[in-house]
């Protein structure tokens, strides 16, 4: 096979693995796959369409909200292509300037999903601690400043961890262990030093996760002192109760990556169909997940989800 006599290649091609042993029943596991993504799109895209035509959510909550709609709409649509791909046509190679931009749109989508679970939970934080002051401290410029911070945060993040690939060179078989790239999983088979690139990881971790979960975690330390405050108790469930749908979204969306990453750097003697089944996950939870958490839990999504059925059902 060419990929396979390409040993040492500046540029070389790699091998993408759909589900590991259950090769000749990818036809059918594509079915639920196509369901899940069916769902994260379609789901993502009403909550972005509810949020921009209804003047009554045009408020911070809901302009975060339609931010992490857009950033699991960018997560489903960077890896739906090459994993529907491989389930359905077998179409597993991919080149490394290919794989570069499919790692731009993953990372840089994950790295600002968690940029949006920070401000959300400011935005819990001044709602229920500072609740005279919400409108005056998140004003729309403020918050559209806060998106921009999240871009740039992205953009100078990512950049340097994807140009510092080019360089390297690779001499094994380049088989992937998921159905799309991951950088982790790309430097593993690099033959060249790659000691700039674990460092250059490191950083980013520590810049997006190593700094967003201790705000999320500081953030409802504050609103737990301050509810505790409450003498009713049926005042403080209905206040917690706010907080229920952005707690469900930080739990879809960091547990699936902290597991993926304790996978790869200490479960390299686990079977591959485990590291698979949770590379899919990772990526396919919080898409799928967020918008019927936010639809359930937040009356006015739940209640302009209803309306919108009525008026799908009357023009049919």
């Amino acid at each position: 096979m060419k990929l396979l006599s390409n040993l040492t290649s500046k540029s070389p091609a790699f091998l993408l693995t759909g589900i590991p042993g259950l090769e000749s029943a990818q036809a059918w596991i594509s079915i639920p796959f196509c369901c899940l993504y069916a769902i994260a799109l379609s789901g993502n895209s009403m909550i972005l369409f509810i949020i921009i035509t209804q003047q009554s959510l045009h408020a911070p909550m809901y302009y975060f909200l339609s931010m992490l709609s857009a950033t699991d709409l960018g997560l489903t649509v960077s890896t739906m292509s090459t994993t529907l791909g491989i389930l359905w046509f077998d179409a597993r190679e991919i080149s490394l300037d290919a794989c570069i931009i499919q790692m731009f749109f993953l990372h840089g989508f994950t790295f600002m999903e968690s940029g949006v679970l920070v401000t959300t939970a400011f935005d819990r934080y001044v709602a229920i601690c500072n609740p005279l002051r919400y409108t005056t401290i998140l004003t729309n410029s403020r918050i559209t400043q806060m998106g921009l911070l999240m871009i740039l945060r992205t953009v100078v993040l990512i950049l340097p961890l994807l140009l510092l690939l080019k360089p390297l060179s690779f001499c094994r078989m380049n088989v992937l262990s998921h159905s799309y790239c991951y950088h982790p999983d790309v430097i593993k088979l690099a033959c060249s030093y790659t000691r700039a690139n674990s460092i250059c990881g490191l950083v980013d971790l520590v810049f997006t996760t190593g700094i967003d979960v201790p705000c999320i975690i500081l953030s409802y330390i504050l609103i737990i002192h301050s509810v505790l405050g409450i003498a009713s108790p049926q005042e403080r469930c209905k206040v917690f109760s706010t907080c229920v749908s952005h707690i469900g979204a930080v739990a879809v969306f960091y547990t699936p990556m902290i597991s993926l990453s304790l996978v790869h750097r200490y479960g390299r003697s686990a079977p591959k169909v485990v590291h698979s089944m949770m590379a899919n996950v990772y990526l396919l939870l919080p898409p799928v997940l967020n918008p019927i958490i936010y639809s359930i839990k937040t009356k006015q999504i739940r209640k302009a989800v209803l309306s919108l059925q009525k008026i799908n059902r009357g023009c049919v």
